[in-house]
């Protein structure tokens, strides 16, 4: 077989696509698409000729296309051009690479990186670190999970935190310092979403939805009034921007008005809690090493029940779908509590570290949980520092699918690359290294992981919308170290290619 090249998006029209494996293990069939729509499905050979364009996919494997369902995108665009301290084994190691990237800058420029991981550090991170280094200009580190930012004196002048004592700020603080940063133009920052994008159609992402904090219905309308974009995107609402989005009338799943209808109304996001590297994760248990009762033992309560509740009513009685951010197993119960007693559908981002009596309620309440199987590979060692014996209950995939809940897969770019066949492996295997699987009981089978990475999409079927992926390998058989490095033959958006070219034979 030979490989595609990658393409930018081209024009839509009829397509046969002959001799492809209808879905994962699926039968030999040829395919018919007309007006961005599956019109037509035969055993391969029976195709009737038929106008337009004709693609011998020699036996490989169609997929419905794939989605992100947790993605920071300008994050991660921005974060593929930054300085990566994600192997340093410590903050002394960190802050030397900071000083070896600064010394190349130009004079005055701020140094921003990303990937730090504190949490298994024999030192901590310290503005005092990083002066050492770098005092002639702003350092900003970013730790792995988003919710730290680890800057220099300069640093903390420049986004009027100077009196701060350490340099590590968290949760709200770090958001506001990354915010106050200096940043790219709009123009350049939209080229560069651009460009991941067309990254991601080429391992087959045909869609993402985009949990970036900003106002995000604003900006893919400009993007996508500016430029081609090869994703659709379902662009969140975060609770500065809710009022103004009630009063437009903005229902989760409205198409907007955008070139070819590929923007929709995302879910609304909220915080009940922090993170597990940060130790701001709200858990039933204190954190070891830490005083139960004293503040912060348990984690952070970002929003209180007496909060949620009213801001999920207030969204969901106007169409809008409530995504809650819940990483700890107290914060799982809080939200789930509050989706109990709104009766209203949503999500819970993440649900890292369950309750056992809590993981039946996702299906019972109607309660979507996005999850991250990344996450459960690279956190493994931390989750077994600071979630000492409970594990068993901490990105319980398993549990949850046979508890009947709905899993939506994602990768909370750039927290872990926008890979899905990284996230696909990660969710069937636990592993992501020569260590054996991190509780092999909670891994899932292929289908499900393919099925939670598409929307729940299982079958191609007449009459679905031709986003579609083409694979050299069958996921279904596909070795682990091919899962997560699938060779992607093409992509397909509503009938064009997005990613490979093709000629009409």
């Amino acid at each position: 077989m030979s490989t595609a090249n990658t393409t930018t998006t081209t024009t839509a029209g009829a397509v046969t696509l002959r001799r492809v494996h209808l879905g994962a293990g699926g039968p030999l069939s040829d395919v018919r698409i007309e007006n961005a729509v599956v019109t037509a499905v035969f055993p391969a050979g029976e195709a009737p000729p038929a106008d337009g364009q004709r693609v011998d996919l020699d036996g490989r494997t169609l997929l419905p296309g794939l989605w992100d369902s947790h993605v920071h995108m300008v994050q991660w665009a921005v974060t593929r051009r930054r300085l990566d301290v994600s192997g340093a084994g410590s903050a002394q190691a960190a802050a030397g690479s900071a000083g070896e990237r600064a010394a190349a800058l130009p004079p005055g420029e701020p140094l921003i990186g990303y990937g730090f991981r504190d949490g298994l550090w024999p030192d901590p991170p310290h503005k005092d670190l990083l002066d050492a280094v770098v005092r002639d200009r702003p350092v900003l580190l970013i730790s792995m999970d988003l919710h730290s930012a680890w800057l220099n004196s300069a640093g903390l002048a420049l986004v009027g935190r100077g009196d701060h004592p350490t340099g590590l700020l968290r949760e709200q603080d770090c958001i506001k310092a990354v915010a106050a940063m200096p940043s790219a133009a709009p123009e350049l920052t939209d080229q560069w979403v651009r460009d991941a994008c067309v990254a991601a159609a080429a391992r087959g992402i045909t869609g993402i939805v985009d949990f970036e904090y900003a106002d995000n219905i604003a900006d893919w309308t400009r993007r996508m009034n500016g430029a081609a974009v090869p994703l659709r995107v379902a662009a969140s609402i975060w609770p500065p921007h809710l009022e103004a989005a009630i009063g437009r009338g903005l229902r989760t799943g409205q198409t907007l008005d955008t070139p070819g209808g590929l923007l929709e109304v995302g879910p609304f996001k909220l915080f009940t809690d922090g993170s597990l590297n940060t130790r701001t994760a709200l858990c039933h248990e204190a954190y070891p090493g830490s005083v139960p009762g004293e503040p912060g033992s348990h984690g952070l309560a970002e929003l209180t029940p007496q909060q949620l509740v009213p801001l999920l009513r207030r969204a969901s009685s106007h169409g809008i779908v409530p995504a809650v951010h819940a990483i700890g197993d107290r914060a799982n119960e809080v939200a789930l509590d509050a989706f109990e007693a709104v009766r209203c559908h949503g999500r819970i981002e993440h649900g890292q570290l369950l309750a056992a009596k809590d993981i039946p309620r996702f299906a019972e309440l109607g309660v979507t949980v996005g999850v991250q199987p990344t996450h459960a590979v690279d956190d493994r060692d931390v989750a077994d520092r600071h979630w000492a014996g409970r594990t068993h209950r901490a990105y319980a995939f398993a549990d949850l699918l046979a508890a009947g809940a709905v899993l939506e897969l994602g990768s909370d770019a750039p927290v872990a690359p926008l890979d899905p066949w990284l996230t696909i492996a990660s969710a069937v295997t636990r592993t992501g290294d020569e260590r054996p699987a991190w509780h092999p009981e909670q891994r899932i089978p292929v289908a499900a992981a393919l099925a939670g990475s598409s929307r729940g999409r299982r079958l191609i079927r007449v009459g679905d919308r031709a986003d579609l992926v083409v694979t050299d390998a069958d996921p279904l058989t596909a070795d682990a170290p091919t899962l997560r490095d699938m060779p992607v033959y093409a992509t397909m958006l509503a009938g064009a290619w997005t990613h490979g070219r093709h000629q009409t034979p």
